[in-house]
């Protein structure tokens, strides 16, 4: 059709929405198991004291399987340089509880929309003795995953997606010794090392979830 003898132009077509994909059995029963998951002595919460925080650990469908979001923490920063971890960070005062501090915080950091994310459960509430963060896990699916990457280059520089079977592989995990003497899981993936809080929480999850295999305990690294 034309007017006034000039082509009209055609009326764009609207993207195809991604589907979502529903939270899967394991999880759901996985959120059940973790909410009185045996909190590791490393990481028990004193009575008192400590800042709120919250963290979200985020699965989504891989392409070998179930996956998790982790952060690469920059080399600039003070605490954890370039330590992997899960995205999170302090409850605000404007954060309508450790969920919302989780997924804002994961928008901050990566990009991570949150619109995409459905949360399954909480976890225990776990400790970080050397930043005196009081962590509230939040467990989530990712039903519609985005485009993720670092945000601001100063706290954020990489962003992974690691496979769980990856991380159940007994070929990439091991202990390691921090300068204290205290000994705690960590796992070798991605020219990566995760340690201390996070390794220790996604320690716990394989075994909830039944995915754990047979490893070599005694394998120890110093830092």
């Amino acid at each position: 059709m034309t007017s006034a003898g000039r082509p009209v132009p055609a009326a764009p077509v609207p993207a195809e929405p991604v589907p979502a994909e529903p939270v899967p059995a394991w999880l759901r029963e996985l959120a059940v198991a973790a909410k009185t998951m045996e909190v590791p002595a490393l990481i028990l919460p004193p009575v008192s004291g400590g800042k709120p925080s919250a963290v979200l650990v985020l699965f989504g469908d891989g392409p070998g399987g179930p996956d998790l979001l982790f952060i690469q923490r920059s080399q600039e920063l003070r605490l954890h340089a370039g330590q992997p971890a899960f995205p999170g960070g302090a409850i605000d005062a404007g954060d309508d509880g450790p969920v919302a501090a989780a997924l804002r915080e994961a928008a901050e950091e990566v990009g991570v929309d949150p619109e995409g994310v459905e949360v399954v459960g909480t976890l225990p509430e776990l400790f970080i003795e050397r930043t005196g963060f009081r962590v509230v896990p939040v467990l989530a699916w990712w039903r519609r995953p985005s485009a993720v990457a670092p945000v601001d280059a100063g706290e954020v520089a990489a962003v992974e997606r690691v496979g769980v079977a990856e991380l159940a592989d007994p070929a990439v995990r091991l202990m390691v010794r921090v300068p204290d003497g205290r000994t705690t899981p960590a796992f070798r993936v991605r020219e990566m090392l995760i340690w201390g809080f996070t390794a220790t929480l996604v320690d716990r999850l394989l075994a909830l979830a039944g995915w754990e295999k047979p490893w070599d305990i005694g394998k120890v690294m110093d830092l």
